[in-house]
C-alpha cells in the first residue's frame, strides 16, 4: 500500500513497485488507508508523513497497535529530513526512511530489502 496527498507520488510509487511485480493499494491519506484496510490485507506500507486528516506517523502508530500489521515493513517516504521526524517515525514503528525526491530503483531496493 502507498499511502500519499500527492497524486503524482502515488502514481510514481505504484508504476515502480508494479514494475517489480508488486501488487498496490493506494489511499490519499492515513483515515483512507485505514478504511481500505478493512477491506484489504497489505503485507507492506509506503507512507508519506505530511498529508491532512491522519499523518504518517499516526498511521504507523495505529497500524503498530493492530495485531494484524504489528510486524510488516512500514516505509516513510518523506521531504523531511530531520532527524527528529526520522526518531519519531522510528519510535511509532516504522522501519525505514526515504527522502523525497526519490530514485525509483532507490524505492525498489528498499522494498525488496524489507520484504525479504
Amino acid at each position: 500500500m502507498t499511502v500519499d496527498d500527492s497524486a503524482s507520488v502515488r502514481k510514481m510509487i505504484s508504476f515502480t513497485l508494479k514494475q517489480h511485480g508488486y501488487e498496490v493499494v493506494e489511499a490519499v491519506n492515513g483515515t483512507e488507508a485505514l478504511r481500505k484496510l478493512k477491506q484489504e490485507k497489505i503485507d507492506m506500507l509506503v507512507t508519506d508523513i505530511n498529508m491532512p486528516e491522519l499523518d504518517g506517523i499516526d498511521l504507523v502508530r495505529k497500524l503498530r497497535d493492530n495485531p494484524s500489521y504489528k510486524f510488516i515493513p512500514i516505509i516513510i517516504l518523506t521531504t523531511e529530513a530531520q532527524a527528529g521526524k526520522k526518531e519519531e517515525a522510528k519510535a511509532a514503528g516504522a522501519t525505514g526512511w526515504i527522502v523525497k525526491p526519490f530514485r525509483p530503483e532507490q524505492l525498489a531496493a528498499v522494498v525488496r530489502k524489507v520484504m525479504g
